[in-house]
């Protein structure tokens, strides 16, 4: 158990092939219009399942930001009452309108990375780093060093567009950081080792995901995963992810997922892997989040029908 998050042998072994076991999920299961619905509501505070998804080359297109193949599968959470959460490095002013665009208002999101988790209505959320903390230890770093990091604090409007592919407008959100400083890093291996150790001295944590070195207090999406479920309290967890900085998010949850990015080297094997509890897909981004998750729902749902 990882986190404070449930035991995945309640849950994750009764969903295995091998194993026809009933997986306790504390669903009430009604008929409605034909439906088998859970009835759970993503205000209450507490739910049986909840998804997390990472979202660039996972539930969003790697190139187009997309997330069109996917709504069949969050039609479905939603039509379940499943409130899925969202784990990115994108800011609170980047997610609020992708939040109200998937139609996901009143739900908890996860932002810069873990820095943050928005909307979930437990009080301040106490942080030991902020982003001008961040900015100062950059200033600190000695010149040979700090010339080779291009945080977006460095770059204007325009260069965030660019490196990100984000609209201008998107890339002001961007930039609107409280919890972290995504950079991209142009000196040799010997030299970012260096960096990250003058970092580290001063409480600066980096992780690498998708385009970005990623600066923060450490604190990761798996961090703001725990906060939710503390909330939540849910019997059964599945978690989405396709890069480094979502390993300990797909390991701490009772399910995971590795959606397929082609524009990025595959992750390594997982030891959740060898239990059975992660898989990968088959196709990429949206397409294979979409397949995923459609399954796994199919898989709990009928695993409570069976008891």
């Amino acid at each position: 158990m990882k986190h404070g998050l449930t035991d995945v042998s309640s849950c994750a072994k009764a969903l295995l092939p091998e194993n026809k076991a009933v997986c306790r999920l504390r669903y009430a299961i009604t008929l409605q219009q034909g439906l088998r619905r859970i009835t759970l509501n993503p205000m209450q505070s507490t739910a049986s399942l909840l998804v997390f998804s990472d979202l660039d080359g996972t539930l969003l297109d790697h190139e187009t930001y997309g997330w069109e193949p996917a709504r069949p599968a969050i039609s479905k959470l939603k039509q379940a009452g499943v409130p899925l959460i969202l784990a990115s490095s994108k800011t609170a002013a980047e997610m609020v309108p992708l939040l109200r665009d998937m139609g996901l208002e009143g739900v908890p999101a996860i932002v810069e990375n873990g820095g943050g988790v928005i909307g979930l209505n437990t009080g301040q959320d106490e942080k030991a780093l902020t982003y001008a903390d961040i900015r100062r230890a950059l200033d600190d770093m000695p010149r040979d060093l700090r010339a080779h990091f291009s945080g977006f604090g460095d770059m204007q409007r325009d260069d965030v567009s660019a490196a990100t592919g984000l609209s201008q407008d998107a890339a002001v959100s961007a930039k609107r950081r409280a919890f972290s400083e995504p950079g991209l890093w142009s000196g040799d291996d010997e030299m970012r080792a260096r960096f990250l150790h003058l970092l580290a001295e001063q409480g600066i944590a980096a992780s690498e995901g998708g385009r970005f070195l990623t600066l923060s207090s450490g604190r990761t999406k798996a961090d703001g995963m725990a906060r939710i479920i503390a909330h939540y309290k849910p019997a059964c967890t599945i978690a989405l992810g396709d890069a480094p900085n979502d390993t300990e998010m797909l390991e701490a949850a009772d399910f995971g997922v590795i959606v397929k990015n082609p524009h990025r080297p595959p992750l390594p094997r997982l030891a959740g892997e060898d239990a059975g509890r992660i898989r990968r897909t088959d196709a990429p981004g949206p397409a294979g989040w979409n397949t995923a998750v459609l399954a796994l729902i199919e898989q709990i749902m009928g695993s409570q029908e069976d008891g």
